[in-house]
């Protein structure tokens, strides 16, 4: 916050089940602090199949913004006004905003994927042969985004056949279902699966064949802790560009706040602030 509390303060929130974790508010307030905006952001514990009433208290309580992740991206994408074409495409929401006096749905996720390759790192996707690895909503948004930018190919690659079609789908004529040694001819490796947290210990799997990774690949993981996953460690041993989540998360977040505020989101000391919470959650001595 860059000032007290008052009675004009604007309130902007996130809903989750967990949420306690978020780094949104961290990423929020920071932007806000940064432009001088009578902001503040806060995250609401919200139970699973209560999206709808969140998204009835913003209309109540007359939130500025809303955040939303897991459980309630679907059930909100139903209670909202209206969806932007992203969001109906995806059937599913994860900010809300106002258009007049019309709550409306969006998916930044895509949106914040491609900032991230591309104010970041200088990677344009079109014309790129690119794989999609993983199950869920990262997968769906990611292949949705990369079809829409002039990917050659978006190749999904997932253990059930019926998911990793839908995703494929959502990237248009340049979507098709694929195998694991489809990495080997990737020019863009995108991992959205949850492999490389560290959840499974010392003998939790790597997402890909690690060999099939090459020089002048550009190798994304979707997680952002820790900074370098075992799949990015072996993508750059062997001479490809790694890139973690954190862009997305921040970028994501940055198109959110354009929607809420109308302002160009300050979107160094978004990042700046988010590292630095990364960093104080970090257990002693990790790598993150």
């Amino acid at each position: 916050m860059g000032g007290p509390v008052t009675g004009r303060t604007r309130v902007a929130a996130v809903i989750g089940s967990p949420v306690r974790h978020s780094l949104s508010p961290t990423i929020h307030n920071a932007a806000f602090a940064a432009t001088g905006l009578d902001w503040v952001y806060v995250a609401f514990e919200v139970p699973e199949g209560r999206g709808g009433d969140a998204v009835a208290a913003v209309r109540t309580l007359g939130l500025a913004g809303l955040s939303v992740t897991m459980p309630h991206k679907a059930a909100v994408h139903d209670a909202v006004d209206e969806r932007t074409p992203v969001a109906a495409a995806l059937g599913a929401v994860n900010c809300v905003y106002w258009r007049g006096d019309r709550l409306v749905g969006d998916n930044t996720d895509g949106a914040g994927f491609l900032d991230a390759l591309r104010a970041d790192e200088g990677v344009e996707v079109g014309g790129r042969r690119c794989v999609v690895v993983g199950a869920g909503g990262a997968r769906r948004a990611g292949a949705h985004a990369l079809g829409g930018a002039g990917a050659a190919e978006v190749v999904v690659v997932n253990r059930s056949p019926g998911p990793a079609a839908r995703a494929a789908e959502l990237a248009g004529a340049a979507g098709r279902v694929g195998e694991p040694a489809d990495v080997a001819r990737a020019d863009l490796v995108v991992n959205a699966t949850p492999l490389g947290m560290g959840v499974g210990g010392a003998d939790e799997p790597l997402p890909v064949d690690v060999g099939l990774l090459r020089p002048g690949q550009v190798v994304v993981d979707l997680i952002y802790q820790p900074a370098v996953t075992p799949l990015l460690a072996a993508a750059a041993e062997r001479g490809a560009v790694a890139i973690n989540g954190l862009g997305m998360l921040v970028h994501q977040a940055a198109h959110a706040f354009r929607r809420w505020t109308g302002q160009e989101p300050p979107v160094a000391a978004m990042r700046e602030a988010t590292a630095r919470e990364l960093a104080r959650r970090a257990p002693p001595g990790a790598d993150s």
